[in-house]
């Protein structure tokens, strides 16, 4: 007789403590993207900057975050804690907030965004360390999912309140960013008050010091793999401040463009968590090519059409892909990333994958000042087509498999 218990799946399966950091994205994106929405266009119309320094301004603040988040990883993992390192990384981002309203120079702007994404950077890891702790195996599809969706749904309520009090304000953009200053420090309430951090199993191997070479090889090939995709991956995937800078193009008005950031979002949103839970039970890596071809589509459209329509259609097709392709990466992460190198594995993807968007996003910007947004938007299909051939040829674990990675994790050398 079989007594084994059929393993509970859908979104009542997954941890309280996952809701909870979903929760804590959501608001903390609502602060952000009401100011990122309006950001570009302040920026190229209230402070005279050129394209080319849009896409600097949006490059170094991603790798910022990228770079502070593979030190982080690495002290979570050291530290065997997670959740206070996210307090301090959510906490710094709030107290940027009232800089861009205070602002009156493009280099305050450039600032409190660099500090907002060390605050950025200094959370990441260890949050996404800590889902998978808390997360079964066959849950983790579905788990980074379900926070990509709530982080995303704020992201596309942020641009919906932009639009809203642009109007009642009067196309006033400080007095907008004084707004944002609220659901920031909302987010770190939540936090402090809300997530627990979880009892720990004792490990069966400490990290030394995760940075070093002979911890970094203990994260296995498979991981690598993944690291290679996702860098070429990330060199197609330049800002979405392009997204906005291109419905402008074809006559959205200031007060209207940030619609296209809650289009964008709201595809991504309603699209992540049934990706994770299809990845849950299929290929990961088959969904993940779903992902990287809705890129190819979406540039394609935005490179080839003249109107508003095409756009819109684009910017779908990007949310689109978000959504099949970012809880994607971070649940195969965690399937091979050894337990007591999880906040590392994910600090040194996150600083690769950073690295090549900010490369990608200062070619964008050059790019689109030398021969135009075509041009740009080739540019992103074509590397990712690269992207999908590598992903092609690719084998890497699947859900429950890093459980024999942590096994191979234990053994001393």
């Amino acid at each position: 007789m079989n007594d084994v218990k059929p393993r509970p799946a859908g979104l009542r399966a997954v941890p309280s403590a996952v809701w909870a950091l979903g929760f804590v994205s959501l608001l903390m994106d609502v602060s952000s993207e009401i100011i990122h929405a309006l950001l570009p266009i302040y920026l190229v119309s209230g402070l005279g900057a050129s394209m080319l320094t849009v896409g600097l301004i949006e490059g170094i603040a991603e790798a910022t975050a990228s770079i502070t988040k593979v030190f982080s990883g690495a002290l979570s993992d050291w530290m065997g804690k997670r959740k206070w390192l996210a307090v301090l990384g959510y906490g710094l981002a709030a107290c940027t907030k009232p800089i861009f309203p205070l602002a009156g120079s493009v280099g305050w702007l450039v600032a409190a965004r660099f500090i907002d994404r060390i605050g950025k950077g200094i959370r990441g890891a260890p949050r996404d360390a800590l889902i998978a702790d808390v997360t079964p195996p066959h849950l983790r599809g579905a788990s980074f999912g379900l926070r990509q969706s709530l982080d995303t749904v704020g992201a596309f309520l942020g641009p919906a309140l932009a639009v809203a009090l642009m109007w009642l304000t009067v196309d006033n953009f400080r007095a907008v960013f004084w707004v944002a200053v609220i659901p920031a420090f909302l987010a770190v309430a939540v936090l402090v008050f809300a997530v627990a951090e979880p009892a720990r199993a004792e490990p069966t191997r400490k990290a030394r010091w995760p940075l070093s070479v002979a911890e970094l090889k203990r994260l296995g090939p498979a991981y690598w793999q993944i690291v290679a995709i996702g860098f070429v991956f990330s060199l197609a995937r330049f800002s979405e401040a392009f997204l906005i800078l291109r419905a402008q193009a074809v006559g959205l008005t200031p007060m209207l463009v940030p619609l296209v950031l809650v289009l964008m979002n709201a595809a991504y949103a309603l699209s992540a968590y049934p990706a994770g839970a299809l990845s849950d039970r299929f290929d990961r890596l088959t969904v993940l090519k779903t992902g990287f071809a809705l890129l190819v589509a979406a540039d394609l459209v935005l490179a080839f059409t003249n109107g508003i329509e095409g756009v819109i259609a684009g910017v779908a097709l990007w949310g689109l892909h978000m959504g099949f392709t970012q809880g994607l990466l971070a649940a195969l992460v965690a399937d091979a990333a050894p337990t007591e190198l999880r906040g590392t594995a994910f600090g040194m993807f996150n600083l690769l994958t950073g690295v090549a968007l900010l490369v990608a996003s200062v070619l964008a910007g050059d790019l689109w000042e030398r021969i135009g947004s075509r041009g740009t938007f080739l540019a992103g299909a074509a590397l990712t087509v690269v992207a999908l051939a590598a992903l092609a040829a690719t084998k890497a674990a699947g859900p429950g498999d890093g459980g024999s990675a942590e096994a191979a994790s234990t053994k001393e050398p």
